[in-house]
């Protein structure tokens, strides 16, 4: 990159986060640190457009800490963000490649279900069909894990058409999301009418995190857990609350900028900087192991009549094998 290139990205990246940032007095600190940084000559040398990412990203969450507010290099050219059909193109192909998220969805022994969700919760534009097809299937077993240890974020669109699935008919207050430069609050709710059967609200869930579970992830976990639907096993979140935008800066190099923050109903406030603090704390390794044998002692302590002995003797069967974490 030219030093001139650099320039136009940097101020074009403050004006972004002066005019758009979440929280506006921050958003005019950043931006002035931004420009201060460039007029400097800090970033001159940085032809490397990866290099450049790096160290304004550096800058940009100097003191704030907001991990959505970046300079995000990539590997391929940046999709336009002014280009819908571009948009919507390479939204709707990378989540056909990825099964729209659903990265396993299985009957476990002793009628568990299990919802493995990576890389991201797609849009249900882009991945309806494949949320409802995988929580069909697991619809009528007994209790649910749902592992978002590689879950790294997504659409809070997708969070609510989700968690419909795991209420019953009457609609729950979810989240709110606040956009300060507008003025505006969205409310999301759970949803009275699916195209497939509910897991419903009464079974249990246990929810899987890691370090790595960020923003829609955490939402989704989040969500869950305040309003007692889940028990949060593993390790303590990324702490990313702010939904972002994504503006293409140079081939090579996005701005992703906040633009709103979550505000939980129960709660009042959200995960931001400190993440989704586990009901059970322990590593993410041992979260599955631990999570599978509460479903699993919740089975076997069902009523067992005729129908249902083959699935107790299964359950009791796997319970006796896992291994004890720690």
């Amino acid at each position: 990159m030219r030093t001139d290139e650099i320039k136009t990205v940097t101020e074009r990246l403050a004006v972004l986060v002066e005019q758009k940032y979440v929280f506006p007095e921050v958003g005019a600190e950043v931006a002035a640190r931004l420009r201060q940084a460039a007029a400097a000559g800090r970033y001159d040398e940085l032809t490397d457009p990866e290099q450049l990412g790096a160290q304004v990203t550096a800058d940009l969450q100097a003191g704030n800490q907001d991990k959505h507010l970046r300079l995000k290099y990539h590997l391929d050219e940046v999709v336009d963000e002014t280009d819908p059909v571009a948009e919507e193109a390479a939204w709707m192909a990378r989540s056909e490649l990825t099964g729209g998220g659903m990265a396993r969805v299985e009957r476990l022994p002793g009628n568990v279900g299990l919802l493995e969700i990576r890389p991201l919760l797609f849009d249900p534009a882009h991945a309806g069909r494949q949320v409802s097809a995988a929580l069909s299937l697991l619809a009528a077993t007994d209790a649910l894990v749902i592992d978002l240890r590689r879950c790294l974020g997504g659409s809070p669109e997708m969070v609510t058409f989700l968690c419909s699935h795991l209420f019953d008919g009457e609609p729950v207050h979810l989240n709110d999301l606040v956009t300060p430069a507008e003025g505006t609050r969205r409310q999301f709710w759970t949803v009275p009418l699916l195209p497939g059967p509910r897991f419903g609200g009464s079974k249990p869930i246990w929810v899987l995190t890691s370090s790595a579970t960020f923003s829609g992830g955490e939402e989704l976990a989040y969500d869950l857990q305040q309003l007692g639907r889940a028990t949060v096993v593993g390790e303590r979140t990324g702490g990313g609350a702010h939904p972002r935008e994504g503006f293409k800066l140079h081939p090579r190099l996005e701005a992703t900028v906040p633009i709103m923050r979550a505000e939980n109903p129960v709660s009042g406030t959200n995960w931001e900087g400190v993440g989704v603090i586990p009901d059970l704390e322990l590593a993410a390794a041992d979260a599955f192991d631990e999570a599978y044998r509460l479903a699993l002692r919740h089975v076997v302590e069902l009523p067992a009549g005729p129908e249902r002995r083959s699935v107790t003797d299964e359950a009791s069967e796997v319970l006796g094998s896992l291994p004890v974490a720690g």
